[in-house]
């Protein structure tokens, strides 16, 4: 396991699948029908499917096809949030957690990357992605459990539907609007 590995397993999430699944139905309470984070949770979901897909490949070849899909939906999530919900989160009073949330999408940015060094159908693939799987499942619950939550009852209505826009416009443009 390397350094980074275990950081990651450090930090990895102390709350349990009792707390994530509380966290994410008072965030689906907050939510209004396709707005900004009615999306984010939607691709919440897809990211887990993804996760779910690459441990569940049976061969080499599947298993890399899954986890491109995967870094496609883990970096397209990414960037709109780090494009636009990021900076609102720093715009009313938030910034220590936006902060938070570039750095710990960053990190799983670079540990994609050397997931990609290893063998597939590993043992050490496996750990890889479990890592970053668990990294990701904390940064969701942070997000689902106050973040958005805080976000979503402090921004101004108008500049609601703007966020919107602009996190399915940033969803698009790298996922595409069929994912």
């Amino acid at each position: 396991m390397s350094v980074l590995d275990k950081v990651i397993a450090a930090v990895t999430p102390p709350e349990g699948e009792e707390a994530r699944a509380d966290a994410r139905q008072r965030a689906r309470a907050t939510a209004q029908p396709g707005d900004w984070f009615s999306l984010i949770l939607d691709h919440h979901l897809k990211l887990e499917d993804a996760f779910a897909a690459v441990k569940a490949a049976g061969d080499p070849a599947s298993r890399r096809a899954a986890q491109k899909h995967l870094g496609v939906v883990l970096t397209g999530h990414a960037i709109a949030e780090e494009a636009v919900i990021y900076p609102a989160m720093g715009e009313t009073g938030e910034k220590m957690h936006a902060e938070l949330g570039y750095n710990e999408q960053a990190m799983v940015k670079m540990q994609m990357a050397m997931l990609e060094a290893l063998d597939p159908m590993s043992q050490d693939y496996l750990d890889k992605l479990e890592h970053i799987r668990g990294a990701v499942a904390h940064h969701m619950y942070q997000e689902e459990g106050t973040w958005f939550i805080d976000l979503k009852e402090s921004a101004p209505m108008a500049e609601q539907a703007t966020l919107t826009a602009r996190y399915k416009e940033e969803w698009d443009r790298y996922v595409g609007s069929d994912a």
